[in-house]
């Protein structure tokens, strides 16, 4: 039987050869390292943001599950809000010193950056 999941096939061109097979791309996530080896900066960004500071962490290897729990519990520590994505977590406000002090805490490798 010809599978026909037409949601596996997004973004492809109609092909008229009848021999034509999709081959999909598997994304392979990196390993977690742990605390000790991860190097994460900490700095402040203003940019695209309407002058608003926001507590930049990038560095971080890992799963995006990781990533958004490491994040999910410096908010909760700080009392504030953000988000974590694209291998980055964002906080709102200038948190730098105490972020590090929280990373530190935890076993992280942080630098505080800007």
């Amino acid at each position: 039987m010809i599978d026909n999941d037409w949601k596996k096939r997004l973004g492809v061109v109609y092909s008229t050869n009848p021999d034509f097979q999709y081959e999909k791309s598997e994304v392979i996530e990196q390993e977690t390292l742990p605390p000790a080896k991860q190097r994460l900066i900490v700095a402040i960004d203003r940019h695209g943001r309407g002058g608003k500071q926001v507590t930049l962490i990038t560095g971080f290897v890992g799963t995006a599950d990781d990533l958004k729990e490491l994040g999910r519990a410096l908010k909760t520590k700080l009392g504030v809000g953000g988000t974590a994505k694209d291998g980055e977590i964002t906080i709102q406000g200038d948190f730098r010193d105490k972020v590090v002090e929280l990373l530190k805490g935890m076993g992280y490798n942080a630098k505080r950056g800007n």
